[in-house]
């Protein structure tokens, strides 16, 4: 008689314990976020003396480019963000960050050592001073 009373009172326990479990709160709704972001990944990056000059894919056989001001990346509060990769398997990429539909900030994740295949040197007697000029934003291509 013990053992059906105790049988009983577990079993009342674990269904009522059980039902906790199973039982859910309303779905959660999450807040959507203001920010969109498109990640993109890096075919070459070339560091020039004013910025970055990033060469992406846009289409199976078409690559295009996005000049990155230095100043983007060494003021506080700037638009961009240089992270370092050490070797591994994670390719090079860029993070175009938009909040409400406008530009807002860049996180490029590039290999630390400059003798990586996505790294590139512009040459000495090449001059596109003109392309890093008055440069508010990143305008993508696909």
């Amino acid at each position: 008689m013990k053992k059906v009373l105790l049988l009983a009172v577990f079993t009342l326990a674990m269904l009522g314990f059980g039902s906790s479990l199973f039982a859910q709160d309303a779905p959660r709704k999450f807040k959507e976020s203001e920010y969109y972001y498109y990640n993109i990944p890096i075919e070459k990056i070339y560091a020039y003396r004013l910025g970055y000059v990033v060469i992406y894919r846009k289409g199976v056989n078409q690559m295009a480019r996005t000049y990155l001001p230095e100043e983007w990346f060494t003021t506080v509060g700037g638009k961009g963000e240089l992270i370092g990769l050490r070797s591994g398997t994670e390719w090079p990429s860029m993070s175009v960050y938009y909040k409400s539909g406008e530009f807002s900030h860049i996180r490029l994740r590039v290999r630390r050592d400059r003798s990586h295949e996505t790294w590139g040197v512009v040459p000495l007697n090449v001059n596109i001073d003109d392309y890093f000029k008055d440069i508010e934003d990143v305008k993508l291509e696909f």
